[in-house]
């Protein structure tokens, strides 16, 4: 006797309950850190990966924040850097955290921008950026815990 089935083609492996789930990760594939000069006039640049293999009809949005939790010299934002767009121009934050959109959630690269300050106060100064599980009724950008997050110290 004969029998088949007949495959979901619409997910990965047909998991219907990962349908609307994707990835955000740092490029490249790990936590490395970072070491600066207080004085480097151009922007630091930290390039995002998002995993996708459909379109959808909603924008996919994934979530980063700058975090000095439990760091013993905290970089300050606004005195030692600034999380800007490609062009240089500050994007506010009524807290530590940002965005950056996948238009229909379509696979894609994108990057975030750090402008230092030169802040002239001596002495280290440390921050991590963070990609952060953004999970919503529609989808959910996770991360890999080997590529989330990126050390940086300002020296």
């Amino acid at each position: 006797m004969l029998a088949s089935c007949e495959k979901n083609r619409d997910t990965p492996a047909g998991i219907t309950e990962l349908e609307h789930h994707y990835y955000a990760i740092f490029v490249p594939n790990n936590n490395t850190g970072v070491t600066v000069a207080r004085t480097q006039t151009t922007l630091l640049k930290f390039p995002v990966q998002f995993y996708s293999t459909f379109t959808r009809d909603y924008d996919a949005v994934c979530k980063y924040a700058v975090t000095t939790y439990g760091i013993t010299t905290p970089a300050v934002r606004g005195v030692d850097y600034n999380i800007v767009d490609k062009n240089g121009a500050t994007i506010n934050s009524s807290d530590t955290t940002y965005s950056i959109v996948f238009p229909k959630a379509i696979q894609a690269m994108d990057t975030i921008y750090m402008k230092l300050l030169n802040n002239p106060a001596p002495g280290v100064r440390k921050m991590e950026v963070q990609i952060l599980d953004n999970i919503t009724s529609q989808f959910d950008v996770d991360i890999f815990s080997t590529a989330y997050r990126r050390p940086v110290q300002i020296n």
